[in-house]
């Protein structure tokens, strides 16, 4: 008898930027989130101070975080708005003493391309637009010049969809693939979201969690951000800090669709469950 069935045929893609690889099909690589923000749903206001978030992002990669990815303005259902003097006031000084502090990859979570610049000239490797650069249209432009890899997000207002959900999805991102690829982004530097907790049902999210393969069939990177998200509070009935365990469930189910990375606030138990997933489907 073999388990053939459960393994993982997904080509190899190398990534280098800034003295920094990521073989992506080898692993599944972490990303741990550090939101500086007073009103994020899961942990707002717990990392505001730059001491607390640094300590913070170190106990992360001491876990086994191959990404820091640094937030500073809440994309919950009805969060505040704030200006991009508030928000890099918030997550640049962090930016810098994390560059300089430690050895860290440093994702910058911001829909601003004047954000994510600042952040680039500071220590950022990777920016992670929730909006797909489809929203700033000088995001692609600011990412094309460094030649800063993209995570590109599937968003919407509503959650509504004219037709197939999947293939909506899809089609947004492969709009986002072509303004990054005519803006002259190498294609070795995007990364796909399709965006669960955004513009989607609780249902409509465990439909996608089911069906991730589809988005993974695009032929790039693909990383999943669920970690304690209202999906699994839902089918839980659980408050955010102990929807770890449901995150873990989601955290496999995405590995053995072939996703690349995990987004999640619980570092050290994504990462083993990482680690056991990958050891029996990518072998």
């Amino acid at each position: 008898m073999t388990n053939s069935g459960i393994k993982l045929n997904i080509e190899k893609r190398r990534i280098s930027f800034s003295g920094h690889n990521i073989n992506f099909g080898e692993r599944t690589y972490i990303m741990g989130i550090l939101n500086v923000t007073p009103d994020s749903f899961s942990d707002g206001g717990d990392f505001v101070s730059i001491d607390n978030a640094i300590a913070r992002a170190k106990e992360m990669l001491e876990q086994g975080a191959d990404i820091i990815d640094i937030g500073g303005e809440s994309s919950r259902p009805g969060h505040t708005n704030i200006s991009s003097e508030e928000e890099m006031k918030r997550v640049i000084p962090v930016i810098k003493r994390l560059s300089k502090e430690t050895k860290a990859i440093i994702s910058l979570d911001t829909i601003r391309s004047e954000v994510a610049e600042e952040g680039i000239k500071n220590g950022v490797h990777i920016i992670n637009d929730i909006w797909g650069l489809q929203r700033d249209s000088d995001m692609v432009k600011i990412a094309a010049k460094y030649n800063t890899p993209v995570i590109v997000m599937h968003n919407q207002n509503g959650t509504e969809y004219k037709g197939d959900m999947i293939d909506e999805i899809k089609r947004f991102l492969k709009e986002s693939i072509r303004i990054a690829l005519e803006s002259g982004l190498q294609e070795d530097r995007i990364i796909l979201d399709p965006g669960i907790g955004f513009g989607k049902t609780s249902e409509q999210n465990m439909a996608l969690m089911s069906r991730l393969r589809e988005i993974r069939d695009l032929g790039y990177p693909v990383l999943l951000g669920t970690s304690r998200k209202s999906m699994i509070g839902k089918i839980l009935d659980l408050p955010p800090k102990e929807r770890v365990e449901g995150t873990l469930t989601t955290t496999v189910i995405g590995i053995m669709q072939g996703i690349d990375i995990v987004r999640v606030h619980d570092v050290k138990e994504n990462l083993r469950a990482a680690r056991v997933t990958d050891a029996i489907v990518r072998g």
